[in-house]
């Protein structure tokens, strides 16, 4: 009898893990996710049982694989596509340098490994015609390139199809012609292709409707890897478009995997709002869905319709599950954990270290809260509706352009920060500094009359709760009880939704960490002696 589980729940990737590509490798399962302005670059988690998951690595570390100082919020890595073949793990990806208005500069790489955690190869550009590439390895040993194309044009489809050219990989380049292999169907702004084969039909998997509540996974086919690609009978595969009421919204970009025991299987992105709200806090998450293939050779979600399923039936496999994330981080070790990221620079020694302090994690004071450039903001993604963040930081600033603490985070307009900084009158105090998503700039609101004054010396502990909508700070000091400090706050101001953008501008998720200012140019440091994380759900 087999020992599988028997449901699945989604998200199997709880949290900021948007715009899945799977990859199965003998017993092996790999989802690689993208991570925006969050470095290092891609998400890559590991399953043997597609139930439950661990974070194995991000393979983009390096200045010549990305560097993305001076990168929009909700630019960088875009849709990565993650493949296997030739003994070799293929990682294809965008670095998106622009996004606002008619315009998009979004440069496509690929980077190869002979295992997953490496090493990784220095990328190989491939184009700039458009974002969401893929690389499809033919059964005769040709590679295929695909990804959508951008039409900056006035007047034009701005998503106007889906781009197909050989890529020799001796020679390191696209080579041959570029066909527009297929331009969508009326939902419109077709993306995230996927090409597969199967008896003898190749079959295009795309996004469609945007990145929103519109989101959609179609499917096209043809016997001829240039076309013409016929649409399936039932236009999509997974959408919840049609179910506004389906706990999974924004269901959509997809990626299929078969077992060793050909089951079929499709993760997507999802988004889960609040009940009553369109707001997604923990921004786009992945899900999985069991499908089947018909009779007619199209595939359909095993449940029938094409609404997504919040349990899932889980596959013949034996469960293996994974040692849990711990809830507290004393920061110990040699390395940043895992589950840690910052934003956009490929120099971590400028903006912390760990063996400067042992046992604390030292942020080096840069630039400002919401630079695209280089700021001291090491942060882990938000899971779960309602949490409880905490850490004890170490900082004596010298002036009111040094700051240092606890922050929740979406982007340069949207944050809400509890800070230890220098007044002139009252000496070392606690603010808050605060960007509601209101204002596109980021410019500061001041939740505080006055700032609370702190002991002269000393670590102060600090604390973020979200429970239902409420964001609330609280410290202490020594050994004395916690203290509210502020207001409550609304803690779904931190999504994609909220900046006024809809989910169409805004692409990544809540984030809760650590952060370090120091305007002046200084480098003023602030050691965090831990930090813990846990959900209230």
């Amino acid at each position: 009898m087999s020992n599988a589980p028997q449901k699945i729940e989604n998200p199997i990737l709880p949290g900021f893990n948007p715009d899945p590509s799977i990859c199965r490798v003998g017993d092996d399962y790999y989802i690689a996710t993208s991570t925006f302005e969050w470095f290092p670059g891609v998400q890559i988690h590991h399953s043997k049982d597609l139930k439950h998951w661990r974070l194995v690595t991000r393979p983009l570390t390096r200045p010549e694989q990305l560097d993305m100082r001076g990168n929009p919020d909700s630019c960088g890595i875009w849709a990565p596509c993650l493949t296997y073949a030739d003994g070799l793990f293929w990682l294809v990806y965008t670095d998106v340098k622009r996004k606002d208005g008619s315009f998009k500069d979004a440069h496509n790489y690929i980077v190869t490994a002979p295992n997953i955690e490496g090493p990784w190869s220095d990328p190989v550009y491939t184009n700039s015609s458009g974002f969401d590439p893929s690389l499809f390895h033919d059964d005769d040993g040709r590679k295929w390139h695909l990804n959508m194309i951008w039409d900056h044009r006035v007047g034009t489809n701005s998503f106007a199809g889906i781009a197909l050219q050989e890529f020799d990989p001796a020679a390191g380049k696209l080579t041959g012609p570029i066909r527009n292999i297929f331009k969508g169907t009326p939902l419109g702004l077709v993306e995230g292709p996927h090409l597969y084969k199967r008896d003898g039909w190749y079959y295009l998997l795309t996004a469609e409707g945007g990145t929103g509540y519109d989101h959609a996974v179609t499917l096209a086919r043809s016997r001829h890897i240039e076309g013409p690609y016929e649409v399936h009978p039932d236009t999509h595969v997974v959408t919840s478009r049609l179910d506004p009421d389906n706990p999974i919204q924004r269901s959509g970009h997809g990626d299929i995997v078969e077992t060793q025991s050909g089951e079929t299987y499709l993760v997507h992105l999802m988004g889960r709002p609040r009940l009553g709200q369109n707001r997604c806090q923990m921004g786009r998450e992945t899900s999985i869905q069991k499908c089947v293939w018909g009779e007619d050779g199209w595939l359909r979600l095993e449940a029938g319709g094409v609404a997504p399923e919040r349990q899932v039936k889980a596959p013949d496999l034996p469960a293996h599950p994974f040692p849990e994330e711990p809830d507290r981080h004393d920061f110990d070790a040699p390395d940043l954990p895992m589950v840690f990221q910052w934003l956009r620079t490929p120099c971590p020694d400028r903006i912390f270290s760990l063996n400067a302090r042992p046992g604390h994690l030292r942020l080096f004071g840069r630039e400002s809260v919401g630079s695209w450039f280089e700021q001291a903001l090491v942060a882990r993604r938000q899971t779960g509706y309602d949490y409880e963040a905490e850490t004890l930081v170490d900082f004596q600033p010298e002036n009111a352009q040094q700051t240092a603490g606890l922050i929740a985070y979406y982007g340069r307009s949207q944050f809400f920060c509890l800070a230890i900084t220098e007044d002139h009158d009252l000496g070392r105090v606690l603010t808050l500094l605060t960007c509601p998503g209101d204002a596109a700039d980021g410019t500061l609101r001041t939740p505080l009359d006055t700032p609370v004054l702190l002991p002269e010396n000393g670590s102060v502990g600090m604390k973020v709760t979200v429970e239902g909508m409420a964001l609330r700070f609280w410290y202490r000091t020594g050994e004395a009880d916690w203290q509210r400090v502020g207001p409550a706050f609304d803690a779904t101001l931190l999504a994609d939704e909220a900046a006024g953008r809809g989910a169409h501008g805004n692409f990544t998720g809540a984030f809760v960490g650590m952060h370090a200012m120091d305007t002046s140019g200084q480098g003023k440091a602030a050691d965090f002696d831990y930090f813990s994380y846990r959900n209230l759900e």
